[in-house]
């Protein structure tokens, strides 16, 4: 991502995620620097990503993050339970 875009980072079980807003508005989720989803920006809020990951042993992680462009606010949560609460 350059500059201009915003990003956050955070290890969950040993894995680098981020979740990222580029220059055109796009939500992106990323693991280990890989885009899993990506939402273009939208009217309607929030914007939403989610993937399932196999952290260990069959163990799944079900990753979600939720963006509102009009506060900047982003909801990350695992399994539902909340994770982290930023301005983007």
């Amino acid at each position: 991502m350059s500059a201009a875009e915003r990003q956050f980072d955070f290890v969950h079980r040993d894995r680098a995620f981020q979740i990222g807003l580029t220059e055109d508005g796009t939500l992106e989720l990323r693991l280990d620097g890989l885009v899993r989803k990506a939402r273009p920006a939208q009217t309607a809020e929030p914007q939403y990503v989610w993937t399932n990951v196999e952290l260990q042993w069959e163990e799944h992680h079900y990753i979600e993050a939720r963006y509102w462009a009009s506060t900047g606010e982003l909801s990350i949560t695992v399994n539902r339970e909340p994770l982290h609460q930023v301005q983007l």
